[in-house]
């Protein structure tokens, strides 16, 4: 049998027995005892993503795993949680995606003998389950580098309304009110948390846990530390716009140092060539008929 054949005929069933292990390997008895030891002691427990939709949505439920799903639910909310996007549609659209790559990839391996398009057909498979993860990722990423470029100008406009008489909550008031990106968002969302009941605390950190900007999470600590010992906003608030605006010019010196390595690839496989065949390209040929001619 062909190395290529029997290597597609192996890949095939890992995907379904790593799905078939991860679904009979959660030990719901311990995580059932562990939620009602914490609701006891008081302390609400947050059940992972709820189960919404129709057929399709629990179809999805049932054929992910949830550690998986906890994941998905985390790309989520670094993509801002779009309407258009709830984690039950994605999960729904994962199988169906699968079954339209697995039809594609079918017809494209029985169309040749040949093992490379019966791999190409398995990477259709593959490629059909995970656009989902690829796209929120993508939505993610941008949405995250957008956060970061605003933080600086927002650290700014919260300082200046603070220094001028506003409360913390009030100065994010209006950064949320005058700002139109994503952080504004996230700072509207913030004083929502606030308003429905939660604590300062556990709104700041919430805040935090939906992003993975770097100075955002240490500019909530710092925001944190200094409710909890009586450290004046205002200080706070300076240092860190400072520290933003250095980091935001450490992160441009970066870039303008790594452009010319990115440069160098183009240049030596697309430019320099082209200027050699244009160069030395007529000296050449007027080299090759002097000498074949004389």
């Amino acid at each position: 049998m062909n190395s290529l054949l029997l290597l597609s005929l192996l890949l095939v069933p890992l995907p379904l027995a790593y799905l078939a292990w991860s679904v009979l390997s959660v030990d719901r008895r311990t995580r059932r005892s562990v939620r009602e030891l914490l609701a006891r002691g008081g302390v609400v427990v947050d059940d992972g993503p709820q189960r919404r939709g129709g057929a399709l949505d629990s179809l999805g439920y049932r054929l992910t795993p949830g550690s998986y799903v906890q994941k998905l639910d985390r790309l989520l909310s670094l993509a801002g949680r779009p309407p258009s996007l709830p984690l039950g549609r994605v999960l729904a659209a994962k199988p169906v995606l699968a079954l339209g790559g697995a039809l594609l990839g079918f017809y494209i391996g029985s169309s040749s003998d040949s093992g490379i398009l019966k791999l190409v057909g398995i990477f259709v498979v593959l490629l059909g389950y995970f656009i989902p993860d690829l796209m929120l990722y993508s939505k993610g990423q941008e949405r995250q580098k957008t956060m970061q470029l605003e933080l600086a100008n927002t650290m700014d406009q919260m300082l200046i309304s603070v220094e001028a008489g506003l409360g913390f909550e009030g100065a994010m008031a209006r950064a949320g009110e005058n700002g139109k990106g994503p952080l504004a968002e996230e700072l509207v969302r913030t004083l929502q948390d606030m308003q429905v009941g939660r604590s300062r605390r556990e709104s700041y950190l919430a805040l935090a846990e939906r992003s993975n900007v770097p100075e955002l999470r240490s500019f909530v600590q710092a925001v944190i530390q200094a409710d909890t010992y009586g450290i004046a906003i205002s200080r706070v608030l300076r240092v860190q716009a400072k520290v933003m605006r250095v980091k935001r010019r450490q992160r441009a010196e970066e870039k303008a140092m790594k452009l010319p390595v990115m440069i160098l690839f183009p240049l030596l496989f697309f430019i320099f060539p082209v200027l050699f065949i244009a160069i030395l390209g007529p000296a050449v040929i007027n080299t090759i008929t002097t000498f074949s001619g004389g």
